[in-house]
């Protein structure tokens, strides 16, 4: 980890700019995933989304930086997130 990323901040971006990218991230792995969540749910996914996405990127040695890469990986860890927790949940029916 160099010394534009941190725990809590996405390369190249600022708080509010994560918030907007968390919230992207949510909404189109809500959408591809066929689910319906509310917008605090989205912006929660997508930022959890950038973490998995993240560390994904970085296992895999792929470079990302700014908003657009960022969104990318949000996104691509966003579904995995969703993914899951749909496997999940479809393991212990209630």
């Amino acid at each position: 980890m160099n010394e534009t990323q941190s725990l809590m901040n996405m390369p190249g971006v600022g708080f509010f700019g994560m918030l907007i990218i968390g919230f992207l991230a949510g909404y189109v792995a809500e959408r591809s995933l066929k689910r319906n969540h509310g917008f605090l749910t989205n912006i929660l996914v997508g930022i959890a989304g950038s973490f998995v996405g993240g560390a994904l990127a970085n296992v895999l040695n792929i470079q990302f930086y700014g908003f657009a890469g960022n969104l990318i990986v949000a996104i691509a860890g966003a579904i995995i997130i969703l993914w899951i927790f749909g496997r999940l949940q479809s393991k212990n029916p209630q």
